[in-house]
């Protein structure tokens, strides 16, 4: 063996024979424990046990965040047994033009791309092509011998050490390969990343491959979570596995199935007038905010880790189809195991959340789980959301236990409104449960 078996190598097995049980459940359309249809069509609170009170004081609490300005706009939604209770938009998508928030407008989603990129490679496990203890350079051949930092060395270029182990696909879907972003920490790696322009958006999955391929890794491999572009990685396998560009696969396997109408890489002419203008907030509080120029045509990079362009409507959808085990409206995306997998624990046993700024959190396969929920954060309800956000403020959580989503939708990057508005969404939401099942 040249590489160890990481703890939850035998996950797979496991969990395929206890998922028979459920294999009734999930029909070609899954139904509510009321027995009807999960096809978000919407409904009064108390018919999925939410209290419409609660409800309105998320609606109330979001509209304060934009009338004190702390916000140009914001869409929020939340569902709960498959149907809608809360879907409600405050403020303005152009505040200088006086162009209103609407429910059906475009937001660059940044991060929340790396779920989708997850799916769209997880729908190839469901099909045989890889195994999560599979080497990565297996199937990207540039990867073989990569070195690791060990120490800074001369003119910018570290001191390298032989990896301890190959990579496998599952540390690279959990952050724990070694990779960096060049982005959220200094090192002379992350220097290098820099240097090379790793992703430049006029450039393409394989040029980035190429680039990777000339730079250390910044840690073995298994040894810490690291934010990384791990998932624009994986959008270069799906593209290798598949023989397809990656903005195609995920047309064709997501995107088409679920009727996710207004998800893309860029926003097309005839829905430019709906794309929101992105804000930025600088040191001292002072406002900006970026034309929408390059999300306007089509990149050469097709970016899995932070591409996308979505409305919080096609967001809901993709996440109901994963509430619902992998089916949404009688297509099913993934198997149900499979979908237990992305929301189960990934991280060597040894690293025991993925980050100090993340307190009582692990990871899955493309998704940050509450394992156990920070009271500085996270409601006591949240135990079991998988969940994750985009640096333009976009957010979504997914919790099975409580069989509720929460979708929000801003454009604003810099300052703490935006993490403020989706740690009080979420509370309200979850407080606005009237019959919470024990985390």
């Amino acid at each position: 063996m040249d590489r160890p078996m990481q703890p939850n190598s035998s996950f797979r097995m496991t969990l395929a024979t206890s998922c028979l049980l459920l294999a009734g459940f999930f029909s070609s359309t899954v139904l509510s424990a009321a027995g009807s249809p999960r096809d978000l069509t919407m409904v009064a609170p108390a018919e999925v046990g939410m209290d419409e009170a609660g409800l309105q004081k998320l609606t109330a609490a979001m509209q304060e965040m934009v009338d004190q300005g702390q916000l140009a706009g914001i869409v929020t939604m939340v569902a709960r047994h498959g149907k809608i209770v809360h879907f409600e938009t405050f403020g303005h998508q152009d505040r200088e033009q006086g162009v209103e928030m609407e429910k059906d407008t475009i937001f660059r989603i940044f991060s929340m791309t790396k779920p989708i990129a997850g799916v769209a490679l997880m729908t190839l496990f469901d099909e045989g092509k890889f195994e999560l203890e599979d080497a990565v350079e297996d199937y990207i051949p540039e990867f073989k011998g990569l070195k690791v930092a060990a120490s800074d060395g001369p003119e910018g270029y570290p001191e390298v050490e032989d990896a301890n182990h190959r990579m496998t696909i599952r540390e690279l879907v959990s952050h724990t390969g070694g990779l960096t972003y060049g982005l959220f920490s200094r090192s002379q790696v992350d220097s290098l990343y820099q240097a090379a322009d790793v992703m430049n958006r006029d450039s393409t999955l394989k040029d980035m491959i190429g680039k990777l391929a000339k730079i250390p890794l910044r840690q073995q491999p298994g040894s810490v979570w690291h934010y990384s572009v791990s998932v624009d990685v994986q959008g270069y396998l799906v593209e290798v596995l598949t023989g397809k560009p990656f903005d195609q696969v995920l047309q064709e396997r997501i995107f088409a199935p679920l009727g996710m109408k207004d998800t893309g890489f860029y926003v097309p002419e005839d829905k430019a007038d709906r794309l929101s203008i992105l804000y930025r907030r600088g040191r001292g509080g002072k406002e900006s905010y970026r034309p929408n120029g390059q999300y306007l045509k089509p990149p050469a990079f097709f970016s899995g880790g932070g591409g996308l362009t979505s409305t919080a409507t096609d967001y809901m959808r993709f996440a109901q189809m994963l509430l619902n085990g992998g089916e949404l409206d009688g297509v099913r995306i993934l198997k149900p195991e499979t979908v237990k997998l992305m929301h189960t624990n990934q991280l060597p046993a040894d690293i025991v959340e993925i980050a100090p700024m993340f307190r009582g959190n692990v990871f899955g396969i493309d998704f940050a789980i509450v394992d156990n929920p920070d009271p500085n954060s996270d409601h006591a309800l949240a135990k079991g959301e998988y969940w994750w956000f985009g640096v333009a403020g976009t957010w979504f959580g997914i919790n099975p236990i409580q069989d509720t989503i929460v979708v929000g939708m801003i454009q604003s990057r810099g300052g703490g409104a935006a993490r403020n508005a989706r740690f009080l969404s979420k509370r309200l939401a979850y407080e606005a449960i009237l019959d919470p099942a024990a985390p």
